[in-house]
């Protein structure tokens, strides 16, 4: 049976297209070093696929191309990224039309968003991408027929869950639509938590296009506006501690260490607030769990791969912490022991990463890195390890 969580065909490697990207602008690889600001050694090992190429190292290269991150990356296709797709994007297109047919009852909209995030939380996206559509138009005809504040909250919730899906499911432009729909019912739902939360999805668009400068102008404009309102709830707290955490990722790929080490004070200090660990609200998890893994990432982005190994030694994510999140633990941490020269370790945990958040696994543009790294270095006769990178739609 055809597995709909995995790449329709097998994509280039980032190197593949940083290559033909470069021949089509007529540059030598000399000519591209200097532009993006990277050694001629790093660059080499990148095209012919012996060293992953980082987030920060991508987003310099786009720049020195004049191309995106998405056509840099190249678009992952999955099977089940089309009609259910059209099908969100159809229910975000039509956020201002009236609808004529009878509302539901609010009690079942309160339990099909649970639903969404959970299924979000969970890497769910083909059950997500199902659930979207009606979830969206349902919550839209609500928040214009009732007007009632939590309803555009729970709207914002919503297009929270519809944009991590494009993202995943790459899908770059139906997201930039989402964050401004997400903006827009924040806004009406006259919640700084809501707009924090907005704010925080707009920083990932930066993140994504590897405009790490940008990213960091809004988390702090929006730290700055919300950040005297997370005293007295803990969703307050989760959402002002979240955006520290995007900080920490923006930061520590744009090499700045001052910064990494700022957000990440701030971080812990609100940690401390929440006595029950880390917690799940709008779509954002906070805690000292999710700064432990962002902090553990951010050493990887910041060339100290043996920091971040150091950390990810002995460490069990706790409870608390969503499947998406420790996904992302065991990606990075696979990403450290890569970078260290423990491929076996490296191997281990992306195949935990694997168990754990399998449908974001499959798309994630550094899991396919670390894979076809680990097969450039002579592990093809690994079956595992071809198993693995088939699934990740890599031809071994």
């Amino acid at each position: 049976m055809t597995d709909p969580h995995v790449p329709a065909t097998p994509a280039p490697s980032i190197g593949e297209n940083i290559a033909t990207l470069r021949k089509a602008a007529g540059l030598s690889q000399n000519a591209l070093r200097l532009r993006a600001g990277i050694s001629m050694s790093l660059l080499s090992k990148i095209e012919i696929g012996d060293r992953p190429c980082t987030p920060a190292v991508a987003a310099s290269v786009a720049r020195a191309l004049g191309v995106t991150m998405a056509q840099l990356n190249g678009q992952v296709q999955t099977r089940n990224s089309g009609p259910n797709i059209d099908a969100v994007r159809s229910a975000v297109r039509r956020y201002d039309l009236p609808h004529d047919r009878p509302l539901p009852a609010p009690e079942t909209l309160s339990e099909r968003l649970a639903t969404a995030t959970t299924l979000r939380a969970a890497t769910r996206y083909d059950a997500l991408a199902l659930e979207l559509p009606a979830l969206i138009d349902d919550l839209t005809a609500h928040a214009h027929a009732v007007h009632d504040p939590a309803r555009w909250g729970m709207l914002a919730d919503a297009y929270a869950c519809a944009y991590t899906l494009a993202h995943r499911l790459g899908q770059p432009d139906l997201a930039e639509i989402v964050v401004g729909r997400q903006a827009w019912a924040a806004e009406r739902a006259q919640n700084p938590v809501a707009s924090a939360g907005a704010a925080w999805t707009r920083a990932g668009t930066f993140q994504s296009a590897g405009d790490y400068d940008g990213g960091m102008a809004v988390v702090e404009e929006a730290i700055s506006r919300y950040g005297a309102v997370q005293a007295d709830q803990p969703s307050a707290v989760v959402a002002l501690g979240a955006l520290h955490l995007r900080a920490i990722t923006l930061a520590s790929r744009a090499k700045d260490a001052s910064a990494t080490a700022e957000h990440t004070a701030y971080a812990h200090r609100l940690a401390e607030v929440l006595p029950i660990g880390d917690v799940l609200a709008h779509n954002l998890t906070f805690g000292a769990g999710n700064t432990h893994l962002h902090v553990l990432a951010a050493h990887v982005e910041l060339d100290q791969p043996q920091k971040a190994a150091s950390l990810a030694d002995g460490y069990t994510p706790g409870a608390g912490l969503t499947p998406t999140r420790v996904g992302h633990f065991h990606l990075d941490t696979a990403r450290a022991h890569l970078a260290v020269g423990d491929r076996d370790a490296s191997l281990r945990s992306l195949r935990t990463a694997e168990r754990t958040a399998p449908q974001m696994t499959r798309v994630h543009p550094m899991a396919r890195e670390v894979a076809r790294v680990l097969l450039a270095l002579h592990r093809r006769s690994n079956p595992e390890l071809v198993g693995l990178a088939s699934r990740l739609g890599i031809a071994p």
